[in-house]
């Protein structure tokens, strides 16, 4: 929708094991993508794109200060 994300995406290193193991101890999921908005767990890319489909993923990013609602 044209909004500017201004968040940052974390680097994998080569030992990604010990990432999602600590990954699984905080949240209860192993996988990638592992969602946090305003350090909240959302969940994988399946809760991720259900949130859009609902209209309700911009409204949680804006809230968080992730986007700044600015149309490109």
């Amino acid at each position: 929708d044209g909004s500017e994300i201004q968040g940052a995406l974390a680097e994998w290193t080569a030992d990604g094991s010990e990432i999602q193991g600590a990954l699984a101890e905080w949240t209860g999921q192993r996988t990638v993508p592992n969602v946090f908005i305003g350090g909240n767990h959302i969940g994988g890319c399946d809760s991720t794109m259900n949130l859009q489909g609902q209209g309700k993923l911009v409204p949680l990013l804006t809230s968080a200060g992730a986007v700044s609602g600015k149309s490109a």
